[in-house]
């Protein structure tokens, strides 16, 4: 039986939009929902890649939605990394469902994931 845990909240990100947070710490993966839209939006994948190289590096896919959006990819990838350095070797399930994907947007909600981290 997987344990999980996870922590829905309400804050305000970016611009003060209303966001939805949810995460959810499971056995073998993170769970990260957010969204201002009250849908899903995209869903990607993110995880460090083992291999012989001293420097970590660290593979991020879009699983639905739009694979046209590098700010997205750039978030779960600077989310995967935060979770790596903090020890934990769990891959990413990231949804963003956000009204827009400016670089300031995507600070806030990547500041707000880490402040308040389950890894």
């Amino acid at each position: 039986m997987a344990i999980s845990f996870c922590r829905p909240m309400l804050v305000k990100v970016a611009l003060g939009t209303k966001t939805d947070l949810i995460i959810c710490s499971y056995d073998d993966y993170f769970l990260v929902m957010v969204t201002q839209i009250g849908s899903m939006g995209t869903i990607l994948h993110a995880k460090k890649e083992e291999g012989v190289s001293i420097h970590p590096t660290f593979a991020v896919s879009v699983i639905f939605g739009k694979r046209d959006e590098p700010m997205l990819m750039a978030c779960a990838r600077q989310l995967i990394e935060h979770i790596s350095n903090s020890g934990s070797s769990k891959p990413l399930v990231l949804s963003l469902g956000l009204k827009d994907h400016s670089l300031e947007t995507l600070k806030g909600v990547a500041s707000a994931l880490i402040e308040n981290r389950l890894w």
